[in-house]
C-alpha cells in the first residue's frame, strides 16, 4: 500500500544545493538570519549548540542528526559562544571543508552540513505536514547517508545528480520515520504513528479517486463520525476532507505538469466530471486548471 511519508517527500522534489564539512575550535558562532533553504546537520565529533528562532537552545553531540524542513533563522555555536555580534573566523581549508574559530586551534567539533531546495509548487502544503524540527540521536544510517551525500558532491561520477537526488530522498524519509511517534507535533508523522488513523491516511493516498466523505472515512476507521473527525483534526492538524482535497489537488498539479488530459485527471483524483474538477481546482488553487497548465508551461 502507498506510504504517505514517502509520497510527500517525493512530491517535494528535493535537490541538494550545498554540502560541506565544518569543523570548529575555540569560541565561534555562525548565524543565519536570511530566509534560506531547508537544512540538515550530522554531528560527527564533539558538541555544539544550535538555537532556532523561537526555540530553546539544543545541545548537539556526536551521533545527533537535525533536519529543519521549514525555513527559520538559527545560530550554531561552540558550547561557550563568543559575545553577541562577534563574527566567527571562517576559513575554507579545502573545497567544501570549512574551519570556524581559531585557525590554528585543533578541531573540537566536526559536522556534516547540507542545504537543499524543494522544487514542488505545493511545498508550503507538504512542509506544513512535517515537523518544524527533527532531532534524532544514534541513528547510524542517517550519518552514513549524510557521509555518502558529502562524498558524492565531491566526486565527478556519472549520473551524479540522479544519485544525489535519490540519496537526499532516502535521507529525508529515514529522518522522518526515525522521528515518527505520538510525541511528534500534529501532522503526517503523528498521524502515521496513530494505529487508527494510519490506515486512513494510506487509503487516501493509495486511492484518491474513491468517493470520500467524513462518514465513509470514519466507517472505514471503525469510529463514529464525531470521534473520527476530532481525532483526525487533533493528530493531523487539519480536518479529514481538507487533507483529502489538498492531497488530490497536489496530485492534480503533478498530472497537469505531465500533460495528462483533463478528463483523466478529474477521474484519477475523484471528480465525476471535468467541470466539477475545474471548479474544485479553481477554488483551491486560485486559478482554473487550464490557466495553471499554461503558467507552468510558460515558466
Amino acid at each position: 500500500m502507498t506510504d504517505p511519508i514517502a509520497e510527500a517527500v517525493s512530491m517535494l522534489k528535493p535537490s541538494l544545493s550545498i554540502s560541506k564539512l565544518v569543523t570548529g575550535a575555540s569560541r565561534w558562532l555562525v548565524e543565519r538570519t536570511e530566509l534560506g533553504s531547508p537544512f540538515y546537520c550530522a554531528i560527527v565529533e564533539g558538541r555544539c549548540l544550535m538555537t532556532i528562532a523561537g526555540r530553546e537552545p539544543m545541545t548537539l553531540a556526536a551521533g545527533d542528526f537535525v533536519l529543519v524542513p521549514k525555513i527559520f533563522s538559527f545560530t550554531m555555536s561552540s558550547m561557550e559562544p563568543p559575545p553577541r555580534g562577534a563574527l566567527a573566523q571562517r576559513l575554507e581549508t579545502s573545497p567544501g571543508v570549512f574551519h570556524l574559530g581559531e585557525p590554528e586551534a585543533p578541531a573540537e567539533v566536526k559536522a556534516l552540513v547540507g542545504h537543499c531546495t524543494f522544487g514542488s509548487d505545493d511545498k508550503a502544503l507538504l512542509v506544513s505536514l512535517l515537523p518544524e524540527v527533527v532531532h534524532v540521536h544514534g541513528e547510524e544510517r542517517l550519518l552514513a547517508l549524510v557521509r555518502m551525500i558529502n562524498e558524492e558532491t565531491r566526486a565527478d561520477r556519472a549520473a551524479r545528480e540522479i544519485v544525489l537526488q535519490r540519496l537526499l530522498e532516502v535521507l529525508l524519509i529515514d529522518a522522518l520515520r526515525s522521528a515518527a511517534s505520538a510525541k511528534a507535533p500534529p501532522g503526517l508523522l503523528r498521524g502515521m504513528a496513530d494505529p487508527l488513523l494510519a490506515p486512513t491516511l494510506r487509503r487516501i493516498h493509495a486511492d484518491p479517486a474513491r468517493s470520500m466523505t467524513v462518514e465513509t472515512l470514519a466507517r472505514d476507521a471503525a469510529m463514529s463520525r464525531s470521534t473520527f473527525f476530532d481525532r483526525f483534526r487533533k493528530e493531523i492538524g487539519v480536518a479529514p476532507m481538507e487533507y483529502a482535497t489538498a492531497w488530490r489537488m497536489s496530485l492534480a498539479k503533478e498530472f497537469l505538469r505531465e500533460g495528462t488530459p483533463m478528463a483523466d485527471i478529474a477521474q484519477r483524483v475523484g471528480y465525476g466530471s471535468t467541470s466539477a474538477f475545474s471548479v474544485a481546482f479553481h477554488r483551491h488553487v486560485g486559478m482554473p486548471p487550464g490557466a495553471y497548465s499554461r503558467a507552468i508551461t510558460a515558466a
